[in-house]
């Protein structure tokens, strides 16, 4: 089966920061894959490279452009509109009508239940409520691949599980889920593969099983023993 990324040798390097490091990964549509790693590993390199925003310096990288994809920000960029604006300005940039795009806004809005807020300005909207909206910005441009980076960071832990589940929802949907997160527990409700980096080095490619139960290399047994204490 033909792979929505195929990455072969691939370093990315700003100035003399090499971010990603010779780094070979294939990911095959349906899987959730969660990057785990230390701040600065380069998990968040590593997911815009995967979305075009980065180029890789070294190496080459392969997508299988008929898959579509978004990708969510850990900190989403609100406009100054309200709710509903800000999903229906995605598809409307995509080249459907304004009419069309601001009623399947609401739409997606109502999925990851926000439809009550959909007048309620962007910018005033609680932290995890921001999330759920750029979840519906993301959702309403109907992606095969969605890539989140560092998708609940800082939110409190009910708005965590409001995430999580719509993050499970979309992935039984038949969404690949590609996500950083350095919450392990999340890692293991939601991911079916995981990827430790460190220093711009793939070190472990696993099933989540084997990840938190077999041998890692010392480097990724070192950071979940101290993630888990």
């Amino acid at each position: 089966m033909k792979p929505l990324f195929d990455l072969k040798t691939v370093g990315v390097t700003f100035g003399k920061v090499q971010a990603i490091k010779a780094c070979d990964l294939r990911i095959q549509a349906g899987e959730r894959v969660a990057l785990v790693g230390s701040n600065g590993s380069g998990k968040s390199t590593l997911l815009r490279t995967l979305h075009g925003l980065v180029r890789p310096s070294t190496g080459s990288l392969q997508v299988d452009v008929a898959a579509r994809q978004a990708m969510l920000f850990q900190h989403p960029y609100m406009l100054r509109a309200n709710a509903q604006t800000n999903v229906a300005l995605g598809m409307w940039l995509k080249g459907m009508a304004w009419k069309k795009a601001t009623t399947q806004a609401l739409s997606a809005l109502e999925r990851v239940g926000l439809l009550a807020l959909a007048q309620r300005n962007a910018k005033a909207l609680s932290g995890g409520q921001q999330q759920r909206l750029a979840l519906a910005r993301a959702w309403a441009l109907r992606p095969d691949v969605l890539l989140l980076d560092e998708p609940t960071a800082s939110l409190d832990p009910a708005a965590k599980r409001e995430v999580e589940a719509l993050m499970a929802e979309f992935a039984q949907s038949g969404m690949t889920l590609i996500f950083s997160s350095h919450n392990l527990g999340q890692v293991k409700r939601l991911a079916s593969r995981v990827i430790y980096l460190e220093q711009g080095r793939l070190l472990a490619d696993l099933p989540t099983h084997d990840f938190f139960n077999g041998p890692l290399p010392p480097e990724a047994e070192i950071f979940v023993k101290g993630e888990l204490v």
